[in-house]
């Protein structure tokens, strides 16, 4: 081991031959390629919760350049085909190229099919496959994604698929912060299929509308403004409404928090 004061820690010369300083001042044609291995601007968390006649989605609009609330309009609600909606959280420059790849997709299926085939069992399983497939190439999408809508058989579909192909189904799910925070607040109503089975549409609405302003309150990558989704399974319909605010927000508490800001007496 070399101990003097420039190469202390580098092996000695006898051992492993003279180090190569070119390394260090290669270009990047002389690496092999090299990809982004950490997410840059990013949307926070997508909720959605089955109720007695179809499924309610919501994701805010908002993308976070590291701390800096950078973009205020980005859509993370992406409809696929005419029965399927996907949202989307993560990395957003992977979020366009997941965009992508679903309109690659849905071109496709047009060549072979005269109506849309894509349901949303076969996207779900389409993205898990490239999930997967990215992650073993060392190469993720830095995303996670749920899946819902009405399959081919007219059942309800709320799935699960993140950057490490990991899926699964559930009544209730979310990603990002949403994952701590309003999961609790969905399970509290709807925690197995029976208790989906009993929820109005107007009351899966005001849950997921709650959960977005308790997200604005308590996640910082996050923003009032938002898109909610909603599947009808009895019209066998999408409707997106766009531009939502969180209402009746009350900002009293916040005089009561020690700790932050300038010092109270």
């Amino acid at each position: 081991m070399n101990h003097g004061p420039y190469d202390w820690g580098r092996p000695s010369d006898d051992t492993y031959g003279a180090y190569n300083h070119q390394i260090a001042a290669a270009n990047n044609s002389q690496f092999p390629r090299m990809n982004t291995q950490q997410p840059i601007v990013t949307g926070t968390s997508v909720i959605a919760v089955k109720y007695q006649d179809g499924i309610v989605l919501a994701a805010d609009n908002l993308g976070s350049y590291g701390s800096l609330a950078r973009f205020s309009d980005i859509e993370r609600l992406l409809p696929v085909g005419d029965s399927t909606i996907v949202g989307i959280s993560g990395d957003i420059s992977d979020l366009q190229q997941i965009e992508r790849i679903l309109d690659d997709l849905q071109v496709q299926d047009s060549y072979d099919m005269e109506k849309p085939n894509l349901k949303p069992e076969h996207v779900h399983e389409y993205l898990s496959r490239v999930f997967y497939n990215r992650r073993s190439k060392m190469d993720p999408l830095w995303n996670s994604t749920i899946v819902a809508g009405l399959s081919s058989t007219n059942e309800l579909v709320l799935k699960y698929a993140d950057l490490l192909g990991v899926t699964y189904s559930s009544p209730a799910i979310a990603t990002g912060f949403g994952a701590h925070l309003a999961i609790p607040l969905l399970r509290r109503k709807v925690e197995t299929e029976e208790d989906a089975s009993k929820l109005t549409e107007e009351e899966a609405v005001e849950l997921v509308r709650n959960c977005m302003k308790v997200l604005f309150y308590r996640d910082a990558r996050s923003i009032d403004k938002y898109s909610l989704a909603v599947i009808s399974q009895s019209r066998k319909k999408i409707d997106i409404h766009k531009g939502l605010r969180c209402e009746d927000m009350k900002w009293e508490f916040a005089k009561h928090i020690r700790g932050y800001g300038a010092p109270q007496l």
